[in-house]
């Protein structure tokens, strides 16, 4: 393999010792990178009988092959662990800089394990690990502390907790890039990070200008790799414009976005009041946010009624704290947004936990919890953000939310109304609008995620040719829907193990294009078939160790809401 890659870095919290050793090329040639090494490596270290909180728990960041190179949407990064929330194998995909920043210092891979015995941060540089004292940031929030290593790390980039991390909840995110907050979203790995008394991990490359990385042809990666630059914004206009909520309105007519719990398909609410083209047109929007290496910019940075500046709240966002709560006003979602961000609580399950509070209050059925002062109605931005800080600190009703739908189901409400997939809160797509997206959440590995098939927007405008597909296929029909599923799901796992972004799918980037990178970057001669066959290979090793942890068939399947209740 003729590329400079595979670095890894073990650091062990719990003694302070580090060590580096390189990946066999074999082993990168099975599993590519990102979310696929960060499986190996997770599998390789954790130990039978492994408890999420616990110092054994593996903490995995990975980027890409093309990570340090010009191929678009290369810099991102995964982070992996034993979720906290699900209690099975967990990863999460990271835009942003950071990936960027650890490849700058040297590295491909991060193995975090142990635990430090006071708040710590881990500092990787060029020279290797450092660990060093946070006690004067801890309880911080996650925007200030990366305020706070930017400045003591010029040209650093700040992976961190805030308050939900520090107190182990298990929806805990992991925050990058400060104030535009790109996170480590799902199943709880700030909580992972606060077990082991990590308050950050800090990336610093440097100084000097960052050598890109050396790969086996780079006038034909190079040239390759332009000329899809240049593709992608002009194919994906607008998600540059409008961002990841322009599409909001289309996927509220096709009854796809989550409306109070799940409950209905359509209700009085002012979807274009609350959608990217809304922030684009009033001037909430201040400009656009790109990931490193990213010609799209998807990402939003708004101004506040206050003048805050900070990260714009995403599609997902937008439907779980607001119209799945009923709440329909921008300012409120754009605050509670920013609350999330802030305190570190992944706005998808925390949105699902306050609109199951909701119905269970509506229902009567909380069988006499204390609601700390709280009264949870739909449409009351007041008690989303008095929840989020409940949540976030672990108090009062706060401590059964912030468990997640699963757990607060069992304490105090109906599980018929729990709207979550092996334990995790779904995402704002609903299998109700698109066929394939129910088998996707009933078999993804981490519970229920779009982003592990994305095959509904195979269903709405995408084609998949070297798999067949050469069409978008009938979002209510049945024929090969198991095998769309399948082929996307491996298609998935290719993207993010080379680290490329899923928009970039629909700006252009093929599976085709995505394998002649590879090829050239790492001198492989890799066919269609075998690059399908490391998708998965990679989709089934994270499948095993779930089944390891008691996950079977009898897991794989949808909420009762979804599965047979019509939408009102």
């Amino acid at each position: 393999m003729d590329i400079e890659y595979g670095k890894t870095l073990y650091v062990n919290l719990s003694d302070g010792t580090s060590r580096t050793e390189v990946i066999p090329g074999e082993i990168l040639r099975r599993y590519i990178g990102g979310a696929g090494m960060a499986a190996w490596l997770f599998t390789k270290l954790a130990p039978v009988g492994l408890e999420p909180l616990s110092p054994a728990n593996p903490l995995i960041f990975a980027v890409g092959p093309f990570c340090g190179t010009t191929a678009p949407t290369s810099g991102r990064h995964e982070v992996a662990a034993l979720s906290p929330l699900t209690g099975i194998y967990a990863d999460s995909d990271v835009g942003g800089a950071w990936g960027s920043a650890l490849r700058a210092a040297g590295y491909d891979f991060l193995a975090v394990q142990g635990a430090a015995d006071k708040p710590s941060a881990l500092v990787v540089g060029p020279e290797g690990a450092r660990i060093e004292d946070a006690g004067e940031i801890w309880g911080a929030d996650s925007f200030e502390t990366s305020d706070y290593y930017s400045e003591k790390y010029p040209g650093s980039e700040t992976a961190c907790i805030g308050p939900a991390g520090e107190r182990l909840v298990p929806m805990a995110c992991i925050v990058h890039d400060g104030r535009d907050a790109r996170m480590a979203g799902r199943c709880g790995l700030g909580a992972v990070l606060g077990s082991k008394k990590l308050k950050a991990v800090v990336a610093t490359p440097g100084p000097g200008p960052r050598r890109p990385r050396r790969i086996h042809d780079p006038e034909a990666f190079a040239a390759s790799a332009r000329e899809m630059a240049r593709k992608n914004p002009v194919n994906a206009e607008a998600m540059a414009k409008f961002g990841t909520a322009g599409s909001l309105g289309a996927f509220y007519d096709a009854g796809d976005v989550p409306v109070k719990n799940w409950a209905l398909g359509a209700a009085a609410l002012d979807i274009p009041g609350i959608s990217g083209q809304k922030m684009a047109e009033t001037g909430l929007l201040e400009k656009r946010f790109f990931c490193t290496m990213c010609p799209i910019g998807c990402g939003r940075v708004i101004r506040l009624s206050d003048g805050r500046l900070g990260g714009g709240p995403e599609y997902e966002t937008i439907c779980l704290l607001g119209t799945n709560c009923m709440i329909d006003d921008m300012e409120t979602i754009c605050l509670a947004n920013e609350k999330s961000n802030r305190l570190g609580l992944d706005s998808i399950s925390a949105g699902s936990a306050v609109a199951f509070l909701i119905e269970a209050y509506e229902r009567k059925e909380l069988m006499g919890q204390d609601l700390s002062g709280v009264e949870p109605l739909w449409g009351s931005g007041e008690a989303l953000l008095r929840l989020l800080n409940l949540m976030a600190v672990r108090e009062g009703i706060g401590e059964i939310l912030c468990q997640g739908v699963a757990k607060a189901s069992e304490l105090i409400g109906s599980p018929d109304y729990a709207i979550h997939v092996k334990g995790l809160e779904l995402p704002a797509h609903d299998p109700r609008a698109f066929n394939s997206t129910g088998l996707s959440y009933a078999t993804a590995n981490r519970g229920a995620c779009h982003l592990q098939s994305l095959s509904y927007n195979f269903e709405r405008r995408l084609t998949l040719p070297e798999k067949g597909f050469d069409s978008p296929q009938d979002r209510f029909g049945k024929d090969r829907k198991v095998e769309l599923v399948v082929a996307t799901q491996n298609l998935m796992s290719l993207m993010d193990s080379l680290k490329l972004c899923k928009f970039a799918i629909g700006g252009g980037t093929s599976a085709t294009t995505a394998l002649a990178w590879l090829n050239l970057a790492t001198g492989w001669d890799m066919d269609l078939e075998e690059f399908f066959l490391a998708g998965e290979r990679i989709y089934n090793l994270k499948r095993l160790y779930n089944t390891s942890r008691g996950i079977g068939r009898k897991d794989d399947t949808l909420p009762k809401r979804i599965l047979k209740d019509p939408k009102g």
